[in-house]
Order: structure tokens, then sequence, then C-alpha cells
């Protein structure tokens, strides 16, 4: 049930047994629709907390999976874009750029051990790498 003016605020619980509860609006064919700031639930355990455009995830915002993954930083359209931080269940960390979900660009990975890769990441790709020694 969704209530108030300006930004709908409410709770919805969708068939499949996911979760939201947040900011609506409508579209223009009258439908709600995720906008502004919310959090859903997934029924599978995986919650988004950000903001949400037009029924995706698009702006900022936290990606939490149940094997320990997280990503945090900016959407576009449902998918990692711009600049953000990927924990990986092992603990190691890339922080840098992406595009459609893609590692894009100047970024940095964190090993679990500790170890500190900088460089330049093309999706699976990453040319010319350099370790940062410790002093």
């Amino acid at each position: 049930m969704f209530t108030g003016e300006g930004p709908l605020k409410g709770s919805y619980i969708f068939p499949n047994g996911d979760r939201y509860e947040g900011e609506c609006s409508r579209s223009a064919c009258g439908a709600t629709v995720r906008s502004g700031v919310g959090k859903h639930t997934s029924a599978s355990g995986i919650i988004y907390t950000g903001e949400w455009h037009e029924d995706k995830m698009h702006g900022r915002g936290t990606l939490q999976h149940p094997s320990g993954a997280r990503y945090k930083g900016e959407f576009k359209d449902n998918m990692y874009h711009g600049t953000g931080t990927y924990t990986f269940p092992d603990g190691s960390v890339y922080k840098g750029h992406f595009h459609n979900n893609r590692l894009e660009g100047d970024g940095s990975f964190i090993s679990a051990d500790g170890l500190v890769w900088t460089g330049e990441f093309h999706s699976k790709a990453a040319l010319a790498l350099k370790l940062q020694h410790k002093l």
C-alpha cells in the first residue's frame, strides 16, 4: 500500500516473494514503479538499497548477495556503471570504474592476502597491471 503526496512511500510484496520498501511514482501509463530511494529484498536473499529510476536500480546504491559478494557504487539501468567497489566472497576487492556490469578503466584489485594491483581493466583482461610493494 502506498500513501502520501509527491513521491509515494510504502511497501510492496511481489508475487514471487520479493519485497520493496521505499519511494515510488506513477509511470505515464499509470502503473506504480520504484522511483526514488528504497530497499528491495529478493526471495533468494539479494538485497539492494539505494536509488531507483523508472523501476530500475539507477544512481547510488549497495547490492548484497547471499554469497557475501557486495557492490557499492553507481548503477545505471540495473547494471554496475560508473565508479564503485566490488567485494568478492573471499574478501578480495576491486575499486574502480564499471561499464555495463564489467570492470572497465582505471582501478585497483586488492587480493584477500593484501596484495594491491593497479592499472587499467577491460572486462576479464587487465593489461600492464602494477603490483604495489609494501615498504
